[in-house]
């Protein structure tokens, strides 16, 4: 029997500004978005439900928009990035409109959330074989136990970049049996001369070149429900630190920072899962006639039925 699986759709970032950002912009022949592809991709990879993290107040428009032409193909449930279960500093923090961080609006999924999950962003292209390998990871592994075995999936860094300017990316360094050293995050770009060089955010490192085949994460991480605690136990220490350097205004709550923490720590170690699907995304908006043309080339028509997805993609 197939063990239930669960998608966490981080989409609390689209903001006050719902339906007016970039990334909701049709991409598919019949008006789908990105995430549209990603729902559909998890469905046909084994998923057997997608909690959308968003805002509290973009719940009616999101669910209209996106949750109820989904509803008929997966169990959705909803999760709300807020503040109500930040310790300590809650009056300090509870007027703040910048959402916490990743690592943050995961613990608000806690309650919705008892499976093996995968995280993505809302507004990326992640394509299907990335979320075939995610699924047999989390259906295969053995997460629970100690240290937890978490995972990432993995993307030749030439899948990932456009040709309009540099994007943020995680470097990662591999160990041969798979396991990830190091992630380093960086603004990443192919130059003049072909070459891709990765700057780091981190602006004590230096700029390095990196290879056409080198592996980056696009934050597609792989957990179980060990992952809440973890969070929750180190909460307050950071919360703590940035009260002390007069950050609270500012400071996010990473899922990159704890993850390598909680690595650092002995409590996980992590598995990179390599996939050759190719990232699409709009970072600029030269991008967007190029990733639709790229989704056009993948979509069924009168002319070619063996591609990736239907031309009508909710059709029942």
């Amino acid at each position: 029997m197939n063990k239930d699986i669960t998608l966490v759709i981080l989409a609390a970032g689209m903001g006050s500004r719902f339906g007016g950002l970039k990334q909701l912009e049709p991409m598919g022949p019949n008006g789908e978005l990105l995430i549209d592809y990603s729902i559909y991709d998890a469905i046909n990879a084994g998923f057997t439900k997608v909690v959308f993290l968003i805002k509290e107040e973009n719940y009616e428009i999101f669910k209209e928009t996106i949750g109820s032409r989904v509803e008929p193909h997966i169990h959705v449930e909803y999760a709300f990035q807020k503040m109500d279960n930040v310790p300590l500093y809650y009056d300090e923090l509870k007027d703040r409109q910048k959402p916490l961080g990743t690592a943050h609006a995961i613990l608000c999924c806690k309650e919705k959330v008892a499976e093996p999950f995968m995280i993505i962003n809302a507004d990326d292209f992640y394509g299907r074989d990335a979320f075939k390998k995610g699924a047999e990871f989390l259906r295969n592994t053995n997460i629970e136990e100690i240290p937890h075995k978490y995972g990432l999936v993995g993307y030749l860094v030439k899948n990932t970049i456009t040709e309009n300017g540099a994007v943020k990316r995680g470097v990662c360094k591999v160990k041969e049996d798979g396991t990830l050293i190091s992630l380093i995050e960086c603004s990443v770009g192919r130059v003049k001369s072909g070459n891709i060089i990765a700057t780091p955010l981190d602006k004590t490192l230096e700029a390095f070149e990196v290879a056409e085949d080198d592996t980056v994460s696009m934050n597609m991480l792989l957990f179980d429900k060990s992952i809440f605690k973890y969070i929750e136990e180190h909460f307050e220490a950071f919360l703590e630190k940035n009260k002390n350097e007069n950050n609270l205004d500012k400071c996010e709550y990473l899922i990159p920072d704890v993850l390598f923490d909680s690595i650092n720590n002995g409590y996980s170690m992590c598995n990179v899962i390599s996939t050759d699907a190719t990232w699409y995304g709009v970072t600029y908006k030269e991008d967007t006639p190029a990733v639709k043309e790229s989704i056009k080339k993948l979509v069924k028509n009168k002319d070619s039925d063996n591609k990736d997805y239907p031309l009508h993609l909710w059709e029942k």
